[in-house]
């Protein structure tokens, strides 16, 4: 099998978010072979990874054998070294990686979690990422939250995200999961002063208060902090999480397998967390690109609810009764109506 074409776009959906994800946005990588097999995967970057995939990633692929994943994954990492391996190429790189994993398990007629040694079938617990009010109605069954709180604290006066916690503790129950998201806008103190007042209500973990790269604060917030910190979402390689394993900074690490360098990255995150006796659970697990490596992968996996507005893939498994669970068709599963696409443009 060879590669006979690779394509890339920024697609536009109703209700995409008018923010940094449409000038940092998920993009779609297809990868087209003689076989008439076509591979699809997402990776991040906007127009700007498109332009990646088009003028550096391509010419690695064409006329290569797409089932030779770590030879073609090899020669991508080599050709983005000159522009940096970290961020956006990185964000690129990971669509069409994810693009030849799709293709080796349909030219296999298999799962990709079955690639990975696990198999289809398997029913995954999700939690529910809310930014505004926590409401059963939306959860989707589950009754496991992740609150965006990042806007409530103002300096020394934490009491707003004091009350939101409250709030979704109430409706959550005392047996329900809830994790806290302050989305990096946080300092130590403030971190430290809202941990002291919600640690009764049993948070789970307290992701990226501090910006990505305060490492030695979040070594520091690790040391003095009740609550578990998490992070990882906006760190790329599995290079990057080698150091975040080794220097301790987080205890619960997030890689985005779309963002972090695809899938040959994330196994290799999952393995050096296994080593390392370290929690790892993907960012936006619950969408396809993460949940066939946590079906195969993780123990005891945990998937986050994927983003609403991407419509344009079809066969993401919804979330029915607070799980979710990886379907049992080629591939990561999913299909494009390519001539449906409405695209980003220069």
């Amino acid at each position: 099998m060879k590669i006979t074409d690779v394509r890339v776009c920024q697609p536009q959906s109703p209700g995409c978010p008018d923010d940094w994800r449409n000038s940092m946005g998920q993009i779609l990588v297809a990868v087209d072979t003689d076989s008439g097999l076509t591979g699809y995967g997402v990776g991040g970057g906007g127009l700007a990874g498109v332009h990646v995939v088009q003028t550096l990633l391509r010419d690695c692929l064409m006329g290569q054998d797409p089932l030779e994943i770590p030879a073609r994954y090899a020669e991508m990492q080599k050709a983005i070294w000159p522009i940096g391996s970290r961020g956006l190429s990185c964000m690129a790189l990971s669509g069409a990686d994810l693009a030849l994993w799709d293709l080796k398990g349909k030219a296999g007629n298999c799962t990709v979690a079955e690639l990975l040694g696990g198999k289809a079938g398997r029913p995954i617990p999700v939690y529910v990422t809310v930014w505004d009010e926590v409401k059963l109605e939306n959860l989707q069954g589950s009754r496991a939250v992740k609150l965006h709180v990042e806007q409530r604290a103002d300096g020394a006066d934490v009491e707003p995200v004091v009350e939101a916690v409250r709030q979704a503790r109430e409706v959550i129950g005392p047996e329900g999961r809830l994790m806290l998201d302050a989305w990096m806008r946080w300092d130590l103190e403030t971190t430290l002063r809202v941990a002291e007042h919600v640690a009764e209500m049993h948070i789970e973990w307290i992701e990226e208060p501090l910006p990505p790269d305060d490492l030695e604060t979040y070594r520091e917030l690790g040391r003095c902090c009740s609550i578990p910190i998490a992070g990882g979402e906006h760190s790329y390689t599995a290079a990057g999480f080698h150091d975040l394993m080794v220097h301790r900074v987080f205890t619960v690490l997030q890689p985005d397998v779309t963002w972090c360098g695809g899938m040959s990255a994330l196994v290799k995150i999952y393995e050096m967390a296994h080593n390392a006796g370290m929690r790892l659970v993907p960012h936006r697990g619950a969408e396809v690109w993460g949940l066939h490596a946590l079906a195969a992968l993780d123990d005891a996996p945990l998937a986050e609810s994927g983003r609403p507005w991407v419509t344009w893939i079809e066969g993401q498994p919804p979330v029915i009764d607070g799980t979710v669970t990886v379907s049992d068709r080629p591939g990561f599963g999913i299909t494009v109506e390519e001539s449906a696409l409405q695209t980003v443009t220069w």
